[in-house]
């Protein structure tokens, strides 16, 4: 009977530390697999970096900071756009679903040199 008890309890303490680990590993792989993070940043007529380079499939966040002005994103292929406060930072999710280069460009107007404010995705 005492076997039994010592039995069950070290398969109780086994299981338990089973459990942990496991909550451990899968709550730290979800941060390791986490989404990557492009930082885009714009300003006078110009997105810095003004050439991005993504892998088909794989979910990014963008994140949009304007440095000066109000500016506007807008990725017309893709879909989105968003509107970039001076000071504030926008995220945006996206999972590229085909391959090619996409403009994106400025749709705020923002001055003089408005018209010229764009950059490229490259989706390989």
């Amino acid at each position: 009977m005492q076997r039994t008890i010592v039995r069950l309890a070290t398969l109780a303490v086994v299981l338990g530390l089973i459990v942990f680990c496991g909550m451990t590993l899968f709550n730290s792989g979800a941060a390791q697999s986490s989404e990557r993070i492009v930082k885009i940043t714009a300003h006078k007529f110009e997105y810095q970096p003004s050439e991005i380079h993504l892998k088909l499939g794989e979910p990014v966040v963008l994140e949009l900071t304007s440095k000066d002005v109000t500016h506007g994103f807008n990725i017309p292929d893709f879909g989105l756009r968003a509107d970039l406060e001076p000071g504030e930072t926008v995220r945006v999710r996206l999972v590229p679903e085909k391959a090619g280069t996409f403009e994106f460009h400025c749709d705020n107007f923002c001055g003089l040199d408005h018209e010229n404010m764009n950059a490229t995705i490259t989706v390989q």
